[in-house]
């Protein structure tokens, strides 16, 4: 796992979204071993408290989960679980938006789907 950290969002909650896209990519699968928080803190520079609190988050949400004395691990349905997160969020953060805006300014649902399409297109 390769990071940098941008001043955003405090760096705990980068290493938080940054470990939930490897899962989500596939990079980490369901039973794959994450590094130790103090692994994470050397790799990455900073406190292992910062690096235990960004994934302690992930075990709050049960995406993560610890075996005594062995270490972190991707729990089973996490990377299903964060897909249908990222689906709603997705859905309240930009389709609601977006038809909101369509209304506003007549765009028919067929010409919101030929631009979705159109840049599609493009970005082959």
């Amino acid at each position: 796992m390769v990071f940098s950290f941008s001043g955003d969002q405090p760096i705990f909650r980068q290493l938080t979204v940054r470990i939930a896209n490897e899962i989500v990519s596939g990079a980490l699968k369901e039973g794959d071993q994450i590094p130790s928080t103090n692994e994470f803190a050397k790799q990455l520079q900073i406190n292992p408290a910062t690096a235990a609190k960004g994934i302690n988050l992930l075990v709050d949400q049960k995406i993560l989960y610890k075996k005594r004395g062995i270490g972190m691990f991707v729990a089973e349905g996490a990377r299903a679980k964060l897909i249908q997160e990222r689906q709603e969020s997705f859905k309240q953060n930009y389709i609601i938006p977006l038809l909101d805006e369509a209304t506003q300014i007549d765009l028919s649902d067929e010409h919101i789907k030929q631009l979705i399409d159109n840049e599609r297109s493009r970005r082959k």
